[in-house]
């Protein structure tokens, strides 16, 4: 058995041998200009894994002569960042282009971050760094506006068919062993990561010198992890979609957003909270109860726990999917927030203010007040300023 992954063995060489990413690699994408010209820039590549943000650097930094040097930020720390420096500035003496590849480079803190900035605008080091997260978040302002940030995204299960096949040649694999189906069950399992899929492949043919069917691709395979970070974009992007899913009466949909986000280990205290805040923001008066099962099911959640609150959390995410919804309270909050911010000085009718004294009685405080049910006061109960303003 060869020690080095299939996935090494498989990587391109060129632009021409990826597959995927169309629109940057091909004809006039920017990655393909940078190609042509032989220019090299600093750049974000960001995308998730197994997308060939690693080829790409690679294959450009060789197609420019440059010096390529690569570090992860997993591993590496700033006495490995300043060596790097300390390279590139003897290479910048001789003319010669210095290429530092950063892998996850989201994982380096700020102060690592910082060291990169002067010689990447003086032009004494191009930066290329990856990662899978959202690099608004998780880059720096600074660096982040000397960088071109390309975008790569999750592989197609075609993509990832065409990785599949190409490997399967150059392991020998006939189609006979590895028929469409078992390819393409392999494609669903590497969920738009090329390096999985070929994992899978490997792993699957070391299993059996038989047929490569299901049954032997899913032992390879094991359980799939369920992409969700509790502090990245996924995080945003799946509590947003949970959210809108509410919004628009889709139960289906809230439903499997839920899954998603439990199974990827989020605190069930957090959805709950976010569906007390629901049932008041965009349920309110129409539904008014739901804010009481909204409440109850947080309890629930936090005198349970996990997994029984599962229930508790299921149940309250189908009411308020299923429950009317009406934005009354929350236009009216905003309104009212607007009004108070603009007449936040108005003194307030002294025919509203409490009379504990008989001097401040004498003075008309709580002048024609009469302390009973639904009581309307002739003069109102707004300054007369804003008499008007109507919030629902």
């Amino acid at each position: 058995m060869s020690l080095v992954p299939l996935a090494e063995k498989m990587r391109p060489k060129s632009f021409n041998e990826m597959i995927g990413h169309e629109s940057l690699l091909k004809n006039d994408g920017l990655l393909a200009s940078l190609l042509t010209k032989k220019q090299i820039v600093s750049l974000i590549l960001w995308g998730p894994a197994g997308t060939g943000k690693t080829t790409i650097a690679r294959i450009l930094a060789e197609n420019s002569g440059a010096d390529f040097i690569e570090l992860s930020a997993v591993t590496s720390g700033l006495a490995d960042v300043r060596k790097v420096i300390e390279h590139a500035k003897q290479n910048h003496r001789l003319a010669q282009v210095t290429v530092l590849f950063v892998d996850e480079i989201h994982r380096f803190n700020k102060a690592q971050q910082d060291a990169f900035l002067p010689y990447v605008e003086n032009g004494v080091l191009t930066l290329i760094g990856a990662t899978t997260e959202n690099p608004s978040f998780e880059v720096i302002g600074p660096l982040l506006s000397r960088m071109r940030i390309v975008v790569l995204q999750k592989l197609t299960y075609n993509d990832v068919e065409q990785v599949v096949v190409r490997a399967r040649k150059k392991l020998g694999i006939s189609a006979a062993r590895l028929p469409l189906g078992s390819i393409k069950t392999i494609a669903k399992l590497a969920d738009g990561d090329a390096r999985r899929a070929l994992g899978i492949l490997e792993l699957a043919s070391e299993l059996t010198k038989g047929k490569i069917d299901s049954k032997i691709i899913a032992n390879a395979a094991q359980k799939p992890l369920i992409g969700y970070d509790k502090n990245g974009e996924q995080h945003y992007n799946l509590i947003s979609a949970f959210i809108k899913s509410l919004r628009g009466s889709d139960t289906n949909a809230a439903l499997y957003y839920m899954a998603r986000i439990l199974a990827g280990g989020e605190d069930p205290k957090f959805l709950a909270r976010r569906m007390v805040v629901f049932a008041s923001e965009d349920i309110g008066i129409a539904a008014s109860p739901a804010l009481n099962i909204a409440v109850s099911s947080f309890l629930a959640v936090e005198r349970v726990g996990m997994p029984e609150c599962e229930y508790n959390l299921y149940h309250c995410a189908t009411v308020l999917a299923g429950a009317q919804k009406s934005r009354a309270v929350t236009n009216a909050m905003a309104k009212a927030k607007q009004a108070a911010t603009e007449y936040g000085n108005l003194p307030v009718p002294i025919h509203l203010r409490n009379a504990p004294t008989k001097m401040m009685k004498d003075l008309g405080y709580g002048k024609g007040y009469d302390w009973q049910a639904d009581f309307k006061h002739a003069e109102g109960f707004l300054p007369p300023e804003i008499s008007d303003l109507d919030l629902f």
